[in-house]
Parts: C-alpha cells; sequence; structure tokens
C-alpha cells in the first residue's frame, strides 16, 4: 500500500474527503490533512509556503499565482499541476475603501494607497489585471502596500510603487484610519476583521451591490476566477502515473456529495442557505465549480496573460503546460 498525503482547506466541498466518503486508487492510503493557509486549522496552517519550501506534501491545495510563477522560472519545478480549482473569488466584490477617501469608482484608485496580501497573490494578481482590463485603471498607477512577504521572490519595475506594511501592523485599521485608501483581500487576519468590524461606515466596499458586479462579470465572461489547484509532488506523480485523472474524478465526486447538503435547507448555519443557493443557480451557472483545462481554458488565459503583464513569469507558458500530459484532455 503507497501511503500518500494531501493537504486541503477545511471547505464544505472538501468535505467528504474528511469524512471519508472519498475512495483513493486501490493501492493507495491517503492522508488527508486540514490544513490552512492564514487560519491554522488542525494540522496547521501555511500551507502553501509549507509546500513550496520543503515539498512537504504528495498533493496540495496551492496557489495558482505562486504555482505559474514557480513554473516558469524552472523547467523542472518539482510540482505538477491537476486542473482542479477549490477556491474562487471575483475580484471587485472583494475591494474595501475609507468612506472619506473620495473614492467612488475603480478610476478613483489611481495614484491612491492600497492594501493586499501580497503582490503575487492570486486574488491580488487577478484584481490588478481586472482593474486594467474592464476599468483602464494601470496597476502600475497605484500604491501597493503588502500585508506578507511574497512566497517566491519578485523583482518589482522601478517605476512601480510596492512597499511591505511592518509586520506587527493592523492593516484594518490603516484602512479604517485613512492611512491607506483601500484594501484588496477577502480573508485579512483576524485582528484586522476586529478593527474592520469596529470601523463601523468608516469603511464600505467600492461597489454599493457587489453581487451585481459579479454577476455582470460572469456574464461578461462566463467563468468564476480560480484561485487554487490542486498541485503535486513531481516524484509522487512519476510513482502514480494515473493519480491525476482519478484525483478529478475524486475530487467532482466530492463536490457533488456538497451540492446534496444544500438540499436540506437547514444544513448551513445561515437562515436562506437553500434559497440563495438555488437563487445562484438561475443566475449564473447551475455548477460555478468546473474542473478540467476545457471548461476553465478562457479565466487560465486570461490569467496568464495577467501574469506576464506583471512581470511576474520569466518565460512564457501556455495553459497546456500548467498540468500533466494525461489530463490534458480534460
Amino acid at each position: 500500500m503507497l501511503e500518500l498525503s494531501i493537504a486541503l482547506e477545511l471547505y464544505e466541498r472538501h468535505m467528504p474527503f474528511f469524512t471519508g466518503q472519498i475512495e483513493a486508487p486501490e493501492g493507495i492510503d491517503l492522508n488527508v490533512l486540514e490544513i490552512g493557509e492564514t487560519l491554522d486549522r488542525r494540522h496547521g496552517y501555511d500551507r502553501h509556503h509549507r509546500m513550496l519550501r520543503d515539498l512537504e506534501f504528495d498533493i496540495c491545495e496551492m496557489s495558482l499565482g505562486s504555482y505559474i510563477l514557480g513554473l516558469s522560472r524552472d523547467p523542472d519545478f518539482p510540482m505538477v499541476g491537476i486542473p482542479v480549482f477549490p477556491r474562487r473569488y471575483f475580484s471587485m466584490s472583494q475591494i474595501y475603501i475609507n468612506a472619506d477617501s473620495g473614492i467612488k469608482t475603480p478610476q478613483d484608485l489611481v495614484g491612491r494607497n492600497v492594501g493586499i496580501t501580497a503582490f503575487q497573490v492570486t486574488l491580488s494578481v487577478l484584481a490588478k489585471g481586472d482593474l486594467k482590463r474592464d476599468y483602464g485603471v494601470d496597476w502600475r498607477d497605484i500604491n501597493w502596500h503588502c500585508m506578507r512577504p511574497e512566497q517566491l521572490a519578485v523583482e518589482f519595475p522601478d517605476e512601480v510603487s510596492v512597499q511591505r506594511i511592518p509586520e506587527d501592523t493592523d492593516i484594518g485599521e490603516m484602512l479604517a484610519m485613512g492611512e491607506i485608501d483601500a484594501m484588496i483581500c477577502p480573508q485579512p487576519p483576524a485582528q484586522a476583521l476586529k478593527s474592520l468590524a469596529a470601523a463601523g461606515d468608516k469603511v464600505r466596499r467600492l461597489f454599493d451591490d457587489p453581487e451585481s458586479e459579479d454577476e455582470r462579470y460572469f456574464k461578461k465572461y462566463g467563468y468564476f476566477p480560480v484561485m487554487h489547484l490542486l498541485a503535486m509532488r513531481r516524484d509522487t506523480y512519476e510513482k502514480t502515473p494515473e493519480l491525476p485523472t482519478a484525483l478529478i474524478e475524486m475530487w467532482n465526486r466530492s463536490k457533488d456529495i456538497a451540492y446534496q447538503y444544500y438540499e436540506d435547507p437547514a444544513y448551513a448555519l445561515l437562515a436562506w442557505t437553500s434559497n440563495i443557493y438555488k437563487a445562484q443557480q438561475k443566475r449564473m451557472a447551475p455548477d460555478l465549480w468546473p474542473s478540467g483545462i476545457a471548461a476553465n481554458r478562457t479565466n487560465l488565459e486570461a490569467f496568464l496573460s495577467y501574469c506576464d503583464d506583471q512581470g511576474l513569469m520569466d518565460r512564457p507558458l501556455s495553459v497546456d503546460d500548467l498540468f500533466v500530459e494525461s489530463v490534458r484532455n480534460s
């Protein structure tokens, strides 16, 4: 029996992995680890860095941006990609502003101080790209303030303003006090969340109706933007070349089970969860989380173009370059 580890965040779409409802192929014993990225879970946190630095897991939920950056630098990058995408975000609904900043539209972000998690974090790359593509706001014209060090070293162009926020600084308080004008971050640190909650109406979202903005984006482009993919150690793949295809099937099965949870209106703590789920299906699509390359090619092509424009790739990559050959027809 070959024992392999897989590091995942505790999403409802991953719950069947943790409950044992998802079985690995015959001959493989899959040790499912609950590891967060910024939040400490049962088996720890800092998932991406542990995989990038130490290849600590056989299979890992991984930042799309960091994976692309690493692969572009090293043709022998010690990980391979699997077209399973466990985390997604729309970027524009993740933009928060100081209410007294005078910012009313994306164009008002030009020349402003904007906080982000880090320059290469996938949502940061997506937001910079979306601002430029959809609103004509060049990312070079914004002063970026990063909460965390880069997972992989990045050289910034001389004309671009990127600086690190001191480690003990509360970015939520910075936004509330007007030390930065805006913040693009879906999951601020715990202290920042407290500060943002205490700020009340001093902080608000850039878009008054962020759901409508997300829906507009989906209807225009046809995808819910990918944040993470599954990555596998290259040496593990060489031992189990059949596993990438099996993992697509396993994840799809897990997702299908998770969808079934919503058939029970009392599944979640939110009173209207079932109604919201059904409304989302009508407003956008029955499934916003497709696996495989074909269903995600347009999304991935756009993101690769963003990475290239932002100087994050040492060599050009195509969508097919991101994944092992056995899944390129997926």
